[in-house]
């Protein structure tokens, strides 16, 4: 008669697998890039000084990754971040108020409305691609190129297909 084995004598899967080991990555990735967008030069100092105090994180980069830079409807916005819309709506109203994105009239639909980047967004979106460079060049030199390159190419696969 087989037995079952208890949770003590089995090896504990759940912390070595590979779906374990990408969001521990993507925690990594996202802090490291808010570290470098609280010291890059242009970072606005109210933003980066909201990412010192750690008000703005790794859930306002949803905004920065998705948004179109020509904007875009806040229904779209949360789809393509994988949020609800109720979600996406408390991020892009902090957002507003620390004046980083707007919201702009619909010129397809007058009863629609657009969040668009402002000025001082669009410069934190600059200053994020510059963050996301380093940090995965810093990927690349922890893992050398040829293992980052089949990472990203394996990754992206996975994700497409």
């Amino acid at each position: 008669m087989a037995t079952t084995p208890s949770p003590s004598n089995v090896p504990d899967w759940r912390h070595a697998h590979i779906g374990h080991w990408l969001r521990l990555a993507h925690q990594r990735f996202d802090a490291r890039v808010l570290e470098l967008l609280a010291h890059h030069p242009g970072t606005p100092l109210a933003l980066s000084n909201l990412v010192l105090r750690q008000q703005l994180g790794a859930a306002h980069v949803h905004i920065t990754r998705h948004l179109a830079p020509s904007g875009m409807r806040l229904t779209e916005l949360a789809r393509q971040a994988g949020m609800t819309k109720q979600a996406m709506l408390g991020l892009v109203r902090q957002c507003e108020a620390w004046g980083m994105v707007q919201r702009q009239d619909d010129p397809l639909d007058a009863r629609a409305k657009r969040i668009a980047f402002t000025p001082l967004g669009l410069s934190w979106l600059q200053a994020y691609q510059d963050a996301v460079q380093q940090t995965e060049a810093e990927l690349t030199q922890s893992v050398g190129e040829q293992v980052a390159t089949v990472l990203s190419l394996g990754l992206e696969a996975y994700c497409c297909s």
